[in-house]
């Protein structure tokens, strides 16, 4: 039941407790929920354009577009279990250990799925490169993950499949 004051003609409310749990319960999580899932579409097409532009930023061995990206605690695993920080790409590509001639993703294969304020990019990227003198050619698939910060959208995690066989990458 609610009960309302009549204060110097004023009109107060005063929740009850029913009236209280009600709000604790059921509308504030409803308020505080709606605004993170606003948009679904407009936040995948958001994270799959950073992804994108990553995937170019580490083409050119642009290690001031991959800071932007990366989160100061990213951790990538390759499929053949080496695990690489954020300090260990942005001084690869400030040294341009590797040199691209692809490193894109094949069109239509990009698949954002958005869970609140985290995202997961997977995707077939094909790899063209040379390092340390060795030429390779392969493809591989990736799942990239991001966390929605107040500063935007931030690369946090990246797991890359083995090099596929050269029969199921093309």
């Amino acid at each position: 039941m609610t009960l309302f004051i009549l204060l110097k003609r004023n009109l107060i409310w005063v929740p009850s407790s029913f009236s209280k749990l009600f709000l604790m319960i059921v509308v504030l999580p409803l308020a505080t929920t709606s605004n993170l899932n606003a948009f679904p579409e407009e936040n995948a097409k958001t994270v799959a354009a950073l992804d994108t532009k990553y995937q170019a930023a580490v083409k050119a061995n642009d290690a001031a577009t991959m800071d932007q990206i990366l989160a100061d605690d990213f951790v990538l695993v390759t499929g053949r279990g080496s695990v690489f920080s954020k300090a260990h790409l942005i001084d690869s590509a400030r040294k341009k250990e590797v040199t691209y001639e692809h490193q894109d993703e094949e069109p239509g294969s990009q698949k954002v799925r958005i869970w609140g304020d985290t995202a997961v990019v997977t995707a077939l990227l094909w790899i063209k490169s040379v390092q340390g003198g060795k030429p390779a050619d392969y493809k591989l698939w990736f799942s990239d993950t991001y966390v929605r910060t107040p500063t935007g959208w931030r690369y946090v995690f990246g797991q890359a499949s083995l090099p596929l066989p050269q029969a199921e990458s093309k």
